[in-house]
């Protein structure tokens, strides 16, 4: 039988899932051995995935009526990623797709991608949680599954001050794209305005959770479906891997 946790033991549970949010291919595509051609597949998939529709998810959720806390954090994030009030004034998506382009991705090419099977997989879970699950459960999957990664317990336990311009920009040139594809520093807003508008949301998006999850059968059911998230994101970054033909060494 399911324990009732804490929010401390919930969270440390949370931790565990997203502690084990790592891939072998990632060292791949962060190397200077990646080709371009490898780099079209890997981010045409991301960006049908979650990246395109993100705020579409989120919305979705919103709509659930969760109690106004959690309406004002779940809207703000819409609001940034629709239109980048909190950071650079344009929308995420534009962002990402300018990012593309300096790559010498053609957006058009972004409008009609033809999904791998673990990727249509991985989607349509995404799609049947938001649009079907308690709005605890949808908003564990899109803000803390697929914006968190294997550094959240560290950055929620100890978060640091938001970094200034010249940090970013730091940051910046040292970015895989900029470093061995030669990526324009003036391409890379999507990336500054992740780093723009994240100081202090990922201890936000986890409070906001252990706030309104306290009952057992939540807790069991959250930790289940992100035990999920994480099979379905582990077998859609293979099947990335093995269009690019990445093998694991």
């Amino acid at each position: 039988m399911f324990k009732s946790l804490s929010p401390e033991q919930f969270r440390d549970r949370i931790f565990d899932v997203l502690r084990r949010k790592q891939h072998w291919s990632t060292s791949c595509f962060e190397s200077n051995a990646i080709t371009k051609k490898q780099l079209n597949i890997f981010y045409h998939q991301e960006y049908v995935v979650y990246i395109r529709d993100f705020s579409i998810l989120l919305a979705q959720i919103l709509g659930k009526n969760p109690p106004w806390e959690a309406r004002r954090r779940l809207a703000t994030i819409i609001y940034e990623e629709e239109t980048g009030g909190f950071s650079l004034g344009r929308p995420h998506q534009e962002l990402f797709l300018q990012m593309m382009k300096g790559l010498g991705f053609n957006r058009v090419g972004f409008r009609d991608v033809e999904l791998l099977a673990p990727s249509r997989a991985y989607r349509e879970w995404l799609n049947k949680i938001c649009q079907e699950d308690d709005w605890t459960i949808g908003a564990a999957a899109l803000t803390i599954f697929i914006k968190g990664t294997s550094g959240d317990p560290e950055e929620v336990l100890y978060p640091q001050p938001a970094q200034n311009q010249a940090e970013i920009e730091d940051i910046i040139k040292k970015y895989a794209l900029v470093q061995h594809h030669g990526l324009s520093s003036e391409s890379m807003d999507y990336v500054r305005a992740q780093y723009m508008f994240a100081p202090g949301s990922r201890k936000t998006v986890y409070d906001m959770l252990l706030h309104h999850v306290t009952e057992t059968d939540q807790q069991h059911q959250i930790l289940s479906r992100l035990e999920e998230a994480l099979t379905l994101w582990s077998r859609y970054q293979d099947g990335i891997a093995r269009a690019c033909g990445i093998r694991h060494k």
